[in-house]
């Protein structure tokens, strides 16, 4: 197995690759696809694992495919990666996600946390919020609707997500000029941590993003929105029992607020009828980052 462990600069990366300093630091900027390792001196490292991820975007890039494009296929998954010495890496993201549910269903706090901060200094914000936390949300609500597991581990799950995921979305800047996003869960929604993880997607691209979770009346969203002058409105439905009044609440925000950007997500949509998918789809952002970022590019350019 390949180390996890950061050990080699920028310069050696430039050579040992054939990619010049310059270029990396702007993928990274751009497109976080690693995040470097800071040893005690603040020097930014890269382990092999990062090493191999940059071998197979630089092999993409050269058979054709912009840096863009080679992001996006390696985000969707199932990719092979081998160290310089031919030794194929899995995908770790897969077996982490799986650990971390595994010591917080034992209620293993502190080894869920480690599990954690390693992943994190493996990859991207992004890739630990969406692949290993987003995957582990999906996995733990499925448990819990089986009865595989108790209401109690589905709770002690959840608040150690919600902990760790809001710590995540204080961290990251704002971009002063996007406009101002309002996030709220349906009416009746208890199940947040969806829409949470949606929201980090977009506080990673600079929007200022008021989370109210669960629990708003419709007329407190409504003003909230007129005191914040948000410009753009998110929320999630999880639960079938609660899609119809989650609609209502779509079509009273469009009626009060018709320049207001409406995005909605979640698996009760899945559930609509075909009519209602018809007068609904535009608001429906998918469950995917690739999803998401196509939704963005087709419905922001209004501002």
């Amino acid at each position: 197995m390949a180390s996890r462990e950061g050990k080699y600069n920028i310069k050696a990366i430039s050579k040992m690759l054939g990619i010049q300093p310059g270029t990396l630091r702007a993928w990274e900027r751009r497109y976080q696809i690693v995040e470097p390792i800071r040893n005690q001196a603040g020097h930014r490292l890269y382990s092999d694992e990062h090493v191999a991820i940059l071998r197979w975007l630089i092999d993409k890039v050269n058979k054709g495919f912009t840096i863009g494009q080679a992001v996006g296929l390696y985000e969707k998954g199932n990719v092979s990666l081998q160290t310089s010495d031919g030794i194929e890496l899995v995908d770790h993201s897969i077996q982490l996600s799986d650990d971390i549910l595994t010591a917080l269903l034992l209620f293993e706090e502190n080894k869920a946390n480690l599990l954690l901060n390693q992943a994190f200094s493996l990859f991207t914000i992004e890739k630990v919020t969406i692949d290993i936390l987003g995957a582990l949300l999906v996995k733990v609500g499925q448990m819990w609707e089986t009865e595989k597991i108790s209401t109690a581990h589905e709770h002690f799950v959840t608040s150690f997500l919600r902990t760790k995921i809001g710590m995540v979305f204080q961290s990251l800047p704002i971009d002063g000029y996007l406009p101002k996003v309002l996030a709220v869960c349906g009416p009746n929604e208890t199940h947040e941590l969806g829409l949470l993880i949606y929201t980090l997607f977009l506080r990673r691209k600079g929007f200022e993003v008021i989370y109210l979770g669960a629990g708003i009346p419709n007329e407190d969203v409504e003003l909230v929105l007129r005191e914040i002058g948000a410009k753009m409105f998110f929320t999630s439905c999880t639960m079938r029992k609660n899609l119809q009044k989650t609609l209502q609440l779509l079509d009273i925000l469009k009626e009060e607020f018709p320049s207001l950007l409406i995005g909605a997500g979640g698996f009760a949509f899945d559930e609509m009828s075909e009519e209602s998918k018809k007068q609904y789809n535009k608001y429906l952002v998918g469950q995917s980052k690739q999803e998401w970022e196509q939704w963005m590019r087709e419905h922001f350019h209004q501002f």
